[in-house]
């Protein structure tokens, strides 16, 4: 494999699979605190979307999986297609294992990514990730930044807080939009305010109330919401034991910035 390819599933082969109508690309791809890739990845056990596409690349890790059936995989890119239950804007689905590694390699694959969006006549991205603060939130916010002016004002009506995330987007999350626009697709990133350093169920619930708005469908949470639980039970035991430490003298400042 000498270039990042797409290959079509069975589902993405059949006449009109990938015949949708006004696509939105939701990326959800792993990042901070795994915001994106957690809520994409319910979106689709939710709605039961339907693979179509796998994307490989010889720019991800030189590495295999090994499965619990005893067999190897491939790591890879995978996208579903979600058609939208009340006649709104179909949805192309992005999930996986890995980001490209290096900048170069981010561009081919992006690249490849929106070839493969623009070929279904899609104009529309909207990626999902983390906004790392390192501090424990009880609700987090959902910060955005878009790719037009008129898209943000058009968003603050929707839930985004826009002018408080500064920096820079790192990733597919930044790179899909940063490229899509000069291909004259439209588009945001949708960040939840989150620790950084754990598994942040609780901060993707936040993503997927804005997206439900702004896709005008209802996104049932209970699930996560179990797994939100969980997490932050988690991170409140580390915050304790942290501070016993340093209580002991046995830690030094830093917080729990080393907890992926």
């Amino acid at each position: 494999m000498k270039e990042t390819t797409i290959i079509l599933r069975k589902a993405g082969k059949e006449k009109g699979a990938l015949k949708l109508r006004n696509p939105v690309l939701i990326v959800g791809l792993p990042g901070i605190g795994l915001v994106g890739k957690l809520a994409t990845e319910h979106m689709i056990r939710e709605f039961k979307a339907e693979k179509v596409a796998e994307l490989y690349s010889p720019h991800f890790p030189h590495q295999v999986l090994m499965t619990r059936k005893g067999t190897i995989r491939m790591l890879k890119n995978r996208f579903y297609v979600l058609r939208h239950p009340k006649k709104g804007s179909d949805m192309l689905l992005l999930v996986g294992d890995v980001q490209a590694v290096t900048s170069e390699a981010q561009y081919e694959v992006c690249g490849k990514m929106l070839d493969f969006f623009d070929s279904i006549g899609g104009k529309i991205i909207y990626t999902l990730g983390g906004y790392g603060t390192g501090k424990m939130v009880d609700k987090p916010r959902v910060f955005g930044s878009a790719t037009h002016k008129d898209l943000v004002e058009q968003l603050k009506k929707q839930g985004l807080v826009f002018g408080v995330a500064t920096g820079s987007i790192v990733g597919a999350a930044g790179m899909l939009l940063g490229l899509g626009r000069l291909r004259g697709m439209r588009g945001a990133c949708l960040m939840g305010e989150t620790h950084g350093g754990y598994v942040d169920a609780k901060c993707a619930q936040s993503v997927l109330k804005v997206l439900g708005t702004l896709l005008n469908i209802e996104i049932n949470l209970t699930k996560l919401e179990d797994r939100a639980k969980e997490s932050e039970k988690f991170m409140r035991k580390m915050e304790k034991e942290v501070e016993r430490q340093r209580g002991l003298g046995g830690m030094q400042d830093g917080g729990l910035g080393y907890i992926r």
